[in-house]
């Protein structure tokens, strides 16, 4: 009885250890060249086909085994390839992207320097309208996020008669109508105004999920795409919308009708 005992406390010892093994996880942070944090970096296992993204921190956490491999990508920047060591497991990972280099396009200079440096710098400058939507953005992405939703419905100096008013007849369509709205707001995800570190994640998500190629064409880098993310968020409140409800082909749309006003403040063309 006694051989039978130690055997099967070996055979539970020997379980737990292998379960312990098997959900082993690997964290650290993600930073570039100057130490600034980097939010969105893809992290790879491919050895266990399992991804996840680094936070507003730069901070991650995977699943891992000793020898996979774990790569970490972002735009703009060289991928970096890591094999998981054993010591690994024991501290947290610092990891460092360097950012690739890119390449400058010709540029032609109609304007011909007239050698006044104040008179000639000027020209540089953006145009006013633009200054003045940069340092509102500025602002805004610094701010919390409270304001509200414009209510989706037509003054009562535009309305038409309502003929029914006064009338005790019942109209089902009327009822049937309201029926099922009522229906959808039970049902529905309550929106809600998102705070600083949502909005954050929330643009982060977009990047991530959002097929944002189509705005390349215009001389859009990651810089100038992460500028027009705030300008989209700014005037149609992504967040506060599809936070919750995230659909990568509605928001799409709605980065495209943004981006029509956005390309002529910046005179953007193809």
């Amino acid at each position: 009885m006694r051989t039978v005992s130690t055997k099967f406390l070996i055979v539970i010892a020997l379980l737990q250890i292998i379960f312990t093994f098997s959900q082993q996880q690997i964290s650290g942070k993600i930073v570039d060249e100057d130490h600034n944090n980097l939010i969105a970096v893809l992290i790879f296992n491919t050895t266990q086909n399992i991804k996840t993204y680094s936070n507003i921190s730069g901070e991650f956490s995977i699943e891992a085994d000793e020898n996979d491999e774990v790569k970490f990508i972002k735009e703009g920047f060289y991928r970096l390839d890591k094999i998981i060591k054993k010591e690994t497991f024991n501290s947290q990972l610092q990891i460092q992207l360097a950012r690739a280099e890119a390449l400058i396009q010709e540029v032609k200079i109609d304007y011909k320097p007239s050698g006044n440096l104040a008179k000639d710098s000027k020209r540089l400058d953006d145009p006013k309208k633009v200054a003045s939507l940069k340092s509102e953005l500025n602002d805004y992405m610094k701010s919390e996020l409270n304001e509200p939703l414009p209510k989706n419905e037509i003054s009562k100096t535009f309305k038409g008669h309502d003929f029914q008013a006064g009338h005790a007849s019942v109209n089902l369509l009327t009822i049937f109508g309201e029926v099922s709205g009522l229906i959808k707001k039970a049902t529905g995800t309550k929106i809600t105004t998102p705070n600083y570190v949502e909005t954050q994640n929330f643009l982060a998500k977009v990047k991530a999920e959002v097929n944002l190629t189509m705005f390349e064409k215009y001389g859009m880098d990651e810089e100038k795409i992460d500028y027009f993310l705030a300008y989209a968020e700014k005037v149609n409140h992504l967040s506060k919308k599809y936070r919750k409800d995230f659909n990568a082909a509605i928001i799409l749309s709605e980065l495209q009708n943004a981006f029509g006003e956005f390309s002529k403040l910046n005179k953007l063309s193809e």
